[in-house]
């Protein structure tokens, strides 16, 4: 390990996906850095999430394309069915015109295969540091740097800090104080089951949605088709956050006892669920205090609707990397800029997650009657108009083309 002083370094608070490709992005800049993760072993909980084009964009300028394609399972289309009824609402192909059109793939991935992807670039790099037991809680800064102090009452000093630990933030609770996040009432139950043990005819390599009132059903492949992910999501006021607690089959069956027999039956392959009560927070303009900056959900959390929360974490780390080297490391310019470009794309993010849950995953009776009617109207050049916002104008082209000519 090259030995880092605090005039050179930057303190990343938060070792999961969005912390360490901070620290890979910025050491690919030449600029060392020290991840302070809380958690004793450096790992991810969770299971499967969804990588859209942007999120590849993201994996090359960060110099692990190539290990991030290799773990994850390339598939066919977003299929989107109605859960009353049984039947299929639209499909959305994601096959050469998709990859064309955005210059990459859509996949799913195991969330801690990809965070083991990070955490293996991180280990191999002598500029990235990492260190478990130590929670960010606070910081001091006096202009030149900034002191973190740790739940074990050791301070540790460097250049700036970026504040990517969470939803539930320390550092966010001093830059912004804004208080606990706001909670959805959208209640999930998270279950991986064996490929076999899924229904034969639901085995599709897709990533598939049933929408029904006031509750939904995700699912598809992970790990080379080994297991299924299984998300399901009921809309109950839950009021209170909660995050991994154990729940009973039965619990999770109550909520759709009114889906159709072919949607109800993927729920009873679930086993071992765990349930989350969804939250996010209000977009803000200004996540940066002098030396310090906000990035992932520690800046802009987000319900997961648009299965974009690890991508926007990934597109802020080349972002800030790629500010630095645009200001010679300057942080008190580069955390500014920073901050202004990823500010709006990230609000409509998280405004339009929220919409979607609404509008497209829990309707009843007209309003989904007419969601169907558009929906199915739609032909695939539509849908591609229709998301390129998102996956084909990241704000980062610039800097990816650079990151890839670099490699």
């Amino acid at each position: 390990m090259v030995p880092l002083t605090g005039n050179e370094r930057i303190l990343i608070a938060g070792g999961g996906i969005g912390g360490l490709a901070t620290a890979l992005g910025l050491a690919q800049k030449g600029y060392p850095s020290v991840v302070l993760e809380k958690a004793r072993e450096l790992g991810e909980i969770g299971a499967g999430i969804q990588l859209g084009p942007n999120a590849f964009h993201a994996f090359d300028y960060l110099g692990v394309g190539d290990a991030a394609r290799a773990m994850a399972v390339y598939i066919d289309s977003l299929r989107l069915m109605d859960a009353l009824a049984g039947n299929e609402i639209c499909r959305i192909p994601l096959d050469e015109a998709f990859r064309a059109r955005f210059r990459n793939p859509y996949a799913v991935v195991h969330r801690g295969d990809l965070h083991g992807v990070f955490l293996k670039a991180c280990r191999d790099n002598p500029l990235v540091d990492l260190r478990t037991s130590s929670e960010v809680t606070d910081y001091e800064q006096d202009g030149a740097r900034v002191t973190a102090r740790l739940s074990n009452g050791e301070t540790v000093e460097g250049k700036a800090l970026i504040g990517a630990d969470g939803l539930w933030s320390n550092v966010r609770r001093k830059l912004v104080g804004d208080g606990a996040p706001r909670v959805s009432g959208h209640t999930t139950y998270r279950s991986v089951i064996p490929t076999g043990e899924m229904p034969e005819d639901l085995r599709w390599n897709a990533a598939t949605l049933w929408a029904g009132p006031k509750c939904h059903i995700v699912h598809y492949p992970l790990s080379g088709w080994k297991v299924f992910n299984l998300v399901v999501t009921f809309h109950n006021d839950a009021a209170e956050p909660v995050a991994g607690k154990p729940v009973t089959h039965e619990e999770v069956r109550r909520g759709f006892e009114h889906v159709a027999p072919v949607a109800r039956q993927i729920i009873e392959r679930g086993r071992d669920w765990k349930l989350w009560v969804l939250c996010d927070r209000e977009p803000i303009l200004n996540w940066v205090d002098g030396r310090v900056a906000l990035l992932g959900d520690a800046a802009h959390p987000m319900l997961q609707y648009f299965a974009q929360g690890a991508c926007m974490a990934m597109e802020d780390a080349v972002c800030l990397s790629a500010e630095m080297e645009a200001h010679s490391g300057d942080v008190e310019r580069a955390l500014p800029a920073y901050n202004a470009r990823r500010r709006l794309r990230t609000a409509r993010v998280q405004l339009q997650s929220r919409e979607i849950g609404q509008h497209i995953y829990h309707p009843a009776g007209a309003h989904a009657e007419l969601r169907n009617a558009v929906m199915k109207a739609k032909s695939p050049d539509q849908w591609y108009d229709a998301i390129a916002w998102l996956y084909g104008s990241t704000g980062l082209e610039g800097a990816v083309s650079q990151g890839a000519a670099s490699r």
